[in-house]
């Protein structure tokens, strides 16, 4: 059956990792993404390609501040007429950018795109530990891409922000906790269950040769809180937490099929992209739950049917990973068991974490993975902020047959339905779940909880009480009544 011109195909990956601990000099962002570029062409055959780029898209960028560093990129390489887009920040913007690029191919508005993505977090600390100064590129403010999303992403709503509660490291916990709850599990028996999980993870990283740290752990080498794997925030420990301590770059190469024949490259070297969908699920302060995720049931398992495969069906799996939460809502949401391998490139704890850029290394270490496994199906999920902004990919080095289907179902997903934010409550509450964040010294420093009003309106609340903290840290606190004040303090009872 010949295959559409228009069909988007990855004719190229590269991967590439600073060791600056190693004697690796300390790199720029936007260097480390042109060597990744420099491998992706040559794993593609086809040196220089990316000069014929009609988009590069640029994964945001943490460690340094650009304007758009796809330009830099582009300028690099030698593509002075392609378009650049550069996204809001999200883990989700890798895949989502392969999936607008895959989509203006299928429609032929462009037949080449490129996405970079990298970080360089360790050149940062580095420099920082060690007095050096860095001279970076910086773009004047007149600079801008040819695409962005607008407003920037908000990671919070202005309720939690007022209680302090910015970080994923302050989120995630609490989607642990309220899955804990709903498992019905002991505490032991659930940190047996997610450090088996992670310990997993930890095992495929020990075979990717671009993972920061390829380290098996077991599961309560994970779990145990040590000086080495101190405990960030009930109940996990530093081992469970994304590391965005490196320098790490991705890039990936598509094109129609009609390009990519006429580049050479062999079609032994193509992997199709056969679907991709994105959504966004609504903030922490108003979404119905701690237990669900209706972006990631609704795009996730349209992904899927758009390609006409079951999740059984597909052989190869990469679940976005910051924290155990995140991997348990996508297997929950997309029907997938504990006992598969759920990541091909290791994941954010242990292959690295590069702030929006994971994403990135699992679509290039995805590809290699179905070149290896001729005809086999590989998805790829992505996350960014608090379990809010979601993107899907589904794979294939065998041609899709009603070519590349995109959907964006974001009414659907808005459909489940939230919850109202209450504002200047004061009075008795119910916990709905919480988390006890620790000092770097190991001793617990602060709880939090997203609790319930008798009407069901959600509101944030915290405690510095040594007692609440400890209750926090041994049991289940989901449905344990609370006062809270109008400034948001909780007192037992």
């Amino acid at each position: 059956m010949p295959i559409d011109p228009r069909t988007p195909v990855i004719i190229g990956v590269g991967q590439f990792v600073n060791r600056v601990d190693d004697g690796d000099d300390l790199r720029s962002p936007d260097a480390l993404m042109v060597e990744a570029l420099r491998v992706a062409e040559q794993d593609a055959g086809s040196p220089g390609c990316s000069a014929r780029a009609d988009v590069i898209g640029a994964v945001p960028v943490m460690t340094w501040r650009y304007k758009d560093p796809g330009r830099l990129v582009a300028d690099a390489v030698g593509a002075t007429t392609a378009a650049t887009w550069y996204p809001a920040i999200g883990g989700n913007t890798p895949q989502m950018l392969v999936n607008k690029i895959a989509a203006n191919i299928a429609d032929g508005t462009i037949d080449l795109g490129v996405v970079v993505g990298a970080e360089s977090g360790r050149s940062r600390s580095v420099a920082k530990k060690t007095e050096q100064s860095i001279d970076w590129p910086r773009q004047p403010d007149d600079v801008a891409p040819s695409w962005d999303e607008g407003a920037p992403f908000l990671m919070g709503h202005p309720s939690e922000m007022a209680q302090g509660i910015l970080m994923p490291t302050h989120a995630y916990p609490l989607f642990e906790n309220a899955l804990w709850h709903h498992s019905g599990r002991t505490l032991s028996d659930h940190l047996q269950f997610i450090g088996e999980l992670w310990s997993g993870f930890s095992k495929v990283a020990t075979t990717n040769p671009y993972a920061w740290r390829p380290e098996f752990f077991s599961p309560s080498e994970i779990t145990t809180p040590t000086p080495e794997n101190r405990m960030v925030g009930f109940p996990y420990t530093k081992r469970m937490v994304a590391n965005p301590d490196v320098d790490m770059a991705s890039a990936t190469i598509v094109c129609s099929a009609d390009r990519a024949a006429a580049l050479g490259v062999p079609k032994d070297q193509w992997v199709f992209v056969h679907s991709g969908t994105d959504g966004k699920d609504r903030g922490m302060s108003e979404r119905l739950n701690f237990t669900s995720s209706p972006a990631i049931g609704i795009a996730g398992n349209l992904a899927l049917e758009l390609a006409d495969v079951t999740v059984d069906e597909v052989a190869h799996i990469d679940l976005y990973s910051c924290f155990p939460s995140a991997v348990q809502l996508a297997m929950s949401e997309l029907k997938i068991s504990a006992d598969r391998q759920l990541t091909v490139y290791g994941g954010l704890c242990f292959a690295g974490g590069p702030w929006n850029n994971p994403v990135g290394h699992a679509i290039a270490t995805m590809v290699g993975v179905l070149r290896n496994d001729a005809g086999s199906v590989g998805l790829v999920t992505a996350n960014g902020g608090h379990v809010d902004k979601h993107a899907f990919g589904v794979y294939s080095t065998s041609p899709p047959v009603g070519g590349f289907r995109h959907a964006r179902p974001q009414e659907l997903i808005d459909a489940a339905g939230g919850r109202e934010v209450a504002e200047g409550f004061a009075g008795h509450a119910t916990i709905e779940t919480w988390t006890v964040m620790f000092e770097r010294d190991g001793s617990p420093g602060r709880a939090h909880a997203a609790c319930l009003t008798p009407a069901g309106e959600r509101l944030w609340a915290v405690s510095t009480n040594p007692e609440l903290m400890e209750l926090g840290t041994n049991s289940d606190l989901v449905g344990t009544q609370v006062n809270v004040s109008a400034d948001g303090i909780m007192t037992l009872g």
